[in-house]
């Protein structure tokens, strides 16, 4: 197998998959001093002085990069990935992965689109955690019954590692992420910024701040470098997920001191109760 990107998410990979079968070599790829981590902390075995030289003997090609990092390297991969590999991204976004993958990989190998929805606020080799897929969705960009014994292998390792596997389209997952993930992340960003704007010298209110807003804010504290290629390979669908928000506010703003606040509530609590269950 190779990790490109042995950060967080490759890194973590890495030390599931050493974990649950010792019995495969994985090498890894990044920048040197990250792989030499990587290597330190036992998450590879290798380190592979190119990319070229990384793919082109593993059967599993696992691609852990911020989008832009997985659009640039996919040429290369199809150019020396052996035959009948599996090539798997980690990528938040979809579209334009599969869309790119589709014209690079034809004949034996085989790309796969993945999204583990897993991550700290925290980034790199050193936050890495072997478990951090347990319990966790991961998103696969194909069909349910898909034929390909690579494909059912994949899911059975991450079967392994605990997670649970949720399978649609490219344009579905998007859309479905616009709403549940990317929406939180600007929402928070905008919560911080009228936090901060209305402080005053007197450090109110953010000196009355509990457990509530800091349980909000916690996503404020991702870096921009990672969103930045969500937000521009997502716009259409975070826009539109804005878009609903802002219906949702000025109904909130309507009914404050009526009864459809009350029902509003009661729909809150339930969304919030299902999330529970699931957990």
């Amino acid at each position: 197998m190779a990790v490109i990107g042995t950060g967080l998410i490759g890194g973590s990979f890495a030390l599931a998959l050493r974990r649950d079968f010792p019995g495969i070599t994985i090498a890894g790829f990044d920048r040197p001093e990250i792989a030499k981590r990587a290597l330190s902390r036992g998450a590879v075995q290798e380190v592979a002085g190119d990319l070229a030289s990384a793919v082109n003997s593993a059967d599993l090609v696992y691609i852990a990069l911020p989008i832009a990092g997985i659009l640039e390297v996919l040429p290369i991969i199809a150019a020396h990935a052996k035959p009948q590999a599996l090539i798997t991204d980690a990528g938040s976004t979809k579209t334009f992965i599969c869309r790119e993958a589709a014209k690079l990989f034809n004949g034996g190998v085989r790309f796969l689109g993945g999204h583990p929805i897993a991550g700290k606020e925290t980034s790199g080799i050193g936050h890495a955690d072997e478990n951090l897929f347990r319990d966790s969705r991961y998103a696969l960009i194909v069909e349910e019954n898909d034929p390909d014994p690579r494909v059912r292998a994949f899911a059975e390792i991450l079967q392994t590692f605990g997670a649970t596997t949720v399978w649609c389209d490219a344009e579905t997952h998007d859309w479905a992420v616009g709403i549940a993930s990317h929406l939180p992340q600007v929402l928070a960003v905008a919560l911080a910024s009228v936090v901060r704007d209305e402080t005053d010298e007197t450090g109110l209110p953010l000196a009355l701040a509990g457990p509530g807003v800091r349980d909000m804010l916690r996503l404020a504290g991702s870096p921009y470098g990672l969103w930045r290629d969500i937000a521009h390979t997502n716009t259409e669908n975070i826009s539109r997920a804005l878009d609903r928000v802002r219906q949702a506010v000025e109904h909130l703003r309507a009914n404050l001191t009526s009864k459809g606040l009350e029902e509003e509530f009661e729909a809150a609590n339930e969304v919030y109760r299902s999330l529970q269950k699931r957990d």
